[in-house]
């Protein structure tokens, strides 16, 4: 049976959304994980059962939309000084990571809290 393009569409985004269970499983301190595309959409996103949001809806579409125009712009430069790693906004209250695979931007939010954000970053590259 050949696969229709929403067939393998709906395929990549159970594949997101495991990788997203997969990442929130690796810490405690994983406060959501979300896939966003190119354009700032959300592609899937995960906030632990426990945990309360900090950004309102209209703050979470620009959050997104800055960090989309962000790796885009980031492109332009890959072949001068190398590909992307990953990217971490520090904030007084959380730590932002955010790692891109393809066009997808993995978001990661973790407790500032956390001491161990390296063994963090290294489980992520590996789930991704």
């Amino acid at each position: 049976m050949i696969k229709t393009p929403a067939d393998k569409w709906k395929d990549a985004l159970m594949q997101y959304k495991k990788q997203c269970q997969n990442i929130l499983k690796l810490s405690s301190s994983i406060r959501y994980v979300g896939v966003i595309n190119a354009y700032g959409r959300t592609l899937t996103g995960i906030v632990r059962s426990n945990i309360k949001p900090m950004l309102k809806s209209e703050q979470v579409k620009n959050e997104f939309f800055i960090i989309s125009t962000l790796m885009s712009l980031r492109k332009n430069t890959s072949t001068s000084v190398g590909k992307l790693e990953h990217v971490i906004f520090q904030h007084q209250k959380v730590t932002i990571v955010i790692l891109q695979k393809k066009d997808m931007s993995y978001y990661v939010s973790i407790d500032r809290k956390e001491t161990d954000l390296e063994k963090i970053l290294s489980s992520i590259k590996k789930t991704i």
